[in-house]
């Protein structure tokens, strides 16, 4: 099992960057190429919300998160890759939970569940999508009855 970012103990990151722009005549499918380069390129995180510009012009928010070491490379890739004149890039802090990571036996197969913990609380369970993704594809049956699945086993296991 591979996870990108393993933060086993709950901590603020003080060395992040939020960047931004906004984005016209840009095609959707572009926006998922550039999202993929910025994601193998370190970003965090990267997400996409319509917006309307001046004019009235529909157009594209794009955000993204990262550490302050990647600054330089994700602005390359912003500026060669999208329409944008500008990004904008404010530092900010991050106060990321403690994840711990358990497999559950379902009766398709295990699954790996993340908890995150706030001050040593389990305050939120997900299943993790790709083990979900692989049982669903497997036996065909549908995602969201995986995901069900795996916290309910889960919230039993709790219980046993």
């Amino acid at each position: 099992m591979s996870h990108r970012f393993n933060h086993r103990s709950e901590h603020i990151d003080q060395d992040m960057v939020q960047m931004e722009v906004n984005l016209d005549d840009a095609n959707g499918e572009w926006l998922g190429y550039v999202m993929d380069l910025l994601f193998a390129a370190g970003a965090n995180d990267v997400f996409y919300a319509p917006i309307f510009m001046k004019k009235n012009r529909p157009g594209v928010r794009m955000q993204l998160l990262c550490h302050c070491s990647k600054l330089e490379t994700l602005k390359e890739i912003i500026f060669k890759e999208t329409t944008t004149l500008g990004i904008r890039y404010y530092p900010i802090h991050v106060h990321r939970l403690e994840r711990q990571f358990k497999k559950v036996a379902t009766k398709w197969g295990d699954i790996v569940v993340k908890e995150a913990c706030f001050q040593g609380e389990v305050v939120q369970v997900t299943p993790e999508y790709e083990d979900c993704r692989a049982i669903a594809e497997k036996y065909g049956i549908p995602l969201k009855n995986i995901y069900h699945e795996a916290i309910l086993q889960m919230n039993q296991d709790e219980y046993e």
